[in-house]
């Protein structure tokens, strides 16, 4: 082994040992914010760093519609989409912790760009706190029907062959870093193909544009009877709306990368009052017992439930340095 720490490694270490520190004093900051009890005097705002019609939306305005009753005002949904969503995260990041306003994401953009990004406008660990993570579910590998794969094996084959592209909802994103992991691996030249969402990147999949792409159920749902077929899903399960779907794993890939399940996570300016963010977390678990969160998890294929704050920020704390991991390993960098 050799007496140096390369960049990468350095980089994954700091960004690690900037992880715990945060947790470690998200867990102290419930003290001095004390004063919390006339919380909440005014409208909640959630940006949603996606645009509408994609998962992240649909879930946000469905918590927040329940969110509003529970608390009693008005819970408004702001999409702010763009740059990977770095814009909607930098918008909240700037703001006042004074609970009033929140973001929700995908897992990536908060746990990867950390170290996908050399640059960002805004601290990952220092300037923002996580609340609860919505569970995505797994996600629907898809490729366009005229190509002659069954499996994602075969899919590989194939594009040894011919040109592919795979189209991904955000640059640095679970989809970018499946095609770029593939690459070096099987020696593939997949392009990734980012998209502002999932609706667009599936229509160019059922039009021949692009050949493979991997998002939630509910979006490739909408064109799997208009020329894309699944021929696997991520994470450690199948897909209730997939039964005969084999995951990744379960077709002989062994990497991490495709056992991990991603998220949504809801996330806080760092020092929005503890109260506040463990309120935010119960109602999230409150809204998933509800007859429209369990439709809507259905209507998505997606089993499992978000957790308290305590639970959330023990999985963020196993979890995160995981994902920061497997995005030094790749080598991806985004600017």
């Amino acid at each position: 082994m050799s007496a140096h720490t390369s960049p990468s490694r350095r980089h994954f270490l700091s960004a690690s040992t900037a992880l715990a520190v945060g947790l470690a004093s998200m867990a102290l900051s419930g003290p001095a914010h004390a004063q919390t009890a006339s919380w909440p005097a005014k409208p909640i705002k959630i940006v949603v760093a996606f645009p509408p019609g994609g998962l992240t939306d649909a879930i946000a305005r469905n918590y927040g519609e329940f969110l509003s009753g529970r608390l009693g005002v008005p819970v408004a949904i702001e999409n702010r989409p763009g740059a990977g969503a770095i814009i909607g995260i930098d918008a909240v990041a700037k703001s006042p912790a004074d609970g009033y306003t929140f973001v929700m994401s995908t897992s990536g953009t908060f746990w990867q760009n950390r170290v996908l990004y050399a640059k960002l406008p805004y601290n990952l660990d220092k300037d923002l706190t996580p609340v609860t993570v919505f569970p995505s579910g797994p996600l629907v590998v898809g490729i366009n029907d005229k190509i002659p794969a069954k499996t994602m094996a075969e899919f590989v084959a194939w594009a040894k062959k011919n040109n592919s592209s795979m189209g991904t909802y955000a640059p640095g994103s679970y989809p970018h870093m499946l095609a770029d992991q593939t690459n070096r691996q099987q020696g593939t030249t997949i392009q990734s193909v980012h998209y502002r969402g999932e609706a667009p990147m599936w229509l160019d999949v059922a039009s021949g544009q692009l050949q493979i792409a991997v998002g939630s159920f509910q979006a490739f749902n909408a064109v799997s009877t208009r020329g894309v077929r699944a021929i696997g899903v991520t994470g450690s399960y199948r897909s209730p709306k997939l039964p005969d779907v084999p995951t990744l794993t379960e077709q002989g890939n062994t990497e991490k990368l495709v056992t991990l399940e991603g998220g949504l996570p809801l996330v806080a300016p760092a020092g929005t009052p503890e109260a506040v963010l463990k309120r935010m977390a119960d109602e999230a678990v409150a809204w998933s017992n509800t007859d429209k969160a369990a439709k809507l998890r259905e209507t998505f294929a997606i089993p499992n439930k978000p957790k308290n704050l305590a639970a959330t920020r023990k999985d963020w704390e196993a979890e995160v340095p995981v994902w920061i991991k497997l995005a030094v390993d790749l080598g991806i960098k985004l600017d």
